[in-house]
């Protein structure tokens, strides 16, 4: 198979530029991440920007990705010999309406095959 010719190929760098995935690699380094790490633009739209009318119930984009990042941090320093962890985050919807969102966190090789880090929900897995 490695004499296939590479038909089409979509790295990392095209999906960030294209908005698929979200870079967060500044707000993780704060955490104490050590590599480059993005968010899906699916876990992103429904879970880390909070829903209209919550500015008033202390919700925002940063707190909300805080509290995604940190519970990665402890999940990943939880698990031994994977390269998966796995995780649930408690979100305000709405005003006394809770969500849990199961979250999954994959180290893998980035473009240059350099460890990178990509949290999502399963269903973008």
């Amino acid at each position: 198979m490695d004499d296939w010719p590479i038909i089409f190929s979509y790295t990392r760098a095209q999906a960030i530029a294209d908005g698929v995935l979200v870079d967060v690699t500044a707000q993780a380094a704060e955490l104490g991440f050590k590599v480059h790490t993005v968010v899906t633009d699916h876990l992103y739209s429904v879970y880390v920007v909070p829903p209209a009318g919550l500015e008033g119930e202390g919700q925002s984009v940063e707190g909300r990705l805080h509290d995604i990042l940190f519970r990665a941090l402890l999940a990943a320093k939880a698990i031994k010999n994977s390269d998966r962890a796995e995780f649930d985050v408690l979100f305000l919807m709405a005003p006394g309406r809770w969500d849990t969102a199961h979250v999954v966190a994959v180290i893998g090789p980035g473009d240059q095959g350099e460890p990178v880090l990509t949290i999502m929900l399963p269903e973008d897995d």
